[in-house]
């Protein structure tokens, strides 16, 4: 109880008591929340962050349930060397998945050089995009999400898609209403943590978001270049209220599939 004390509430109650404070006279207020609402500046990147979380999410979740149906209906070999080249990128920090892109696709990356050298003009070059982030997240999240939709789809217990076959359903049909329905809390699950984590990913963000504003880029600019630490608080706090629920989803979901 002491560690969980001194290393999680204490911390987590400073960041709040600093979030409700102004940043003049020092006084109680809600301002840093309602500025990030309604500020522009602010609100902006709030929204960036929910809409390339969920691209990202919703990304993940269909090439993940593909990927994830395909392991575990097939076996061949070299599944378990292909299943560990899959769930690699896990291996890797942000900001190393960040610098492969800006290699691949940076303005004199791989792939804008190589279609100079085949077409005279470069393209691709989108590693400082939205494109370029979403594609980053996108590395290190469809692993996480194969990793937790492939037990589900792999112990579903074949003989309730078997007996739709014999009473006339097509193997899609089958998949469609009854597999799919069966599995899809746990699809939920595994968005919820897609969502957390592409809530709170920093070393990616940190090496690519040049061209647009997020919640942990705006923060640690707060932080450390205007020195706003009660915004950076609030900030701080928000984006750990989303990843909270987030969490507690995905355990939620997670604890009622296995009873």
């Amino acid at each position: 109880m002491i560690i969980f004390s001194f290393f999680f509430l204490y911390p987590l109650v400073i960041l709040v008591l600093t979030s409700l404070r102004s940043e003049g006279d020092g006084a109680m207020t809600l301002h840093n929340y309602t500025q990030i609402l309604v500020d522009p500046y602010y609100s902006k990147a709030l929204v960036n962050s929910l809409l390339l979380s969920l691209a990202a999410t919703v990304s993940s979740l269909v090439l993940a349930g593909l990927l994830a149906f395909f392991l575990a209906r097939n076996e061949f070999k070299g599944k378990t060397l292909y299943f560990t080249l899959l769930t690699f990128p896990m291996s890797l920090p942000g900001v190393v998945v960040g610098f492969m892109i800006i290699i691949l696709f940076g303005t004199t990356g791989v792939m804008p050089m190589l279609s100079k050298w085949l077409t005279g003009t470069p393209s691709m070059a989108f590693a400082y995009t939205i494109t370029g982030i979403l594609l980053a997240y996108l590395y290190f999240e469809i692993p996480r999400v194969i990793l937790s939709l492939y037990g589900a789809i792999q112990h579903f217990d074949r003989t309730l898609e078997e007996a739709a076959r014999t009473l006339g359903a097509s193997p899609w049909q089958a998949i469609r209403y009854v597999v799919l329905p069966t599995v899809f809390p746990i699809f939920i699950a595994s968005g919820a943590l897609a969502f957390s984590t592409s809530m709170s990913a920093f070393g990616t963000a940190f090496m690519l978001a040049n061209d647009f504003d997020i919640l942990p880029i705006l923060m640690y600019n707060e932080f450390t270049l205007s020195f706003k630490i009660e915004v950076a608080s609030a900030i701080a706090v928000v984006i750990g209220m989303i990843c909270v629920l987030m969490n507690l989803t995905n355990r939620i979901i997670m604890e009622r599939g296995m009873r």
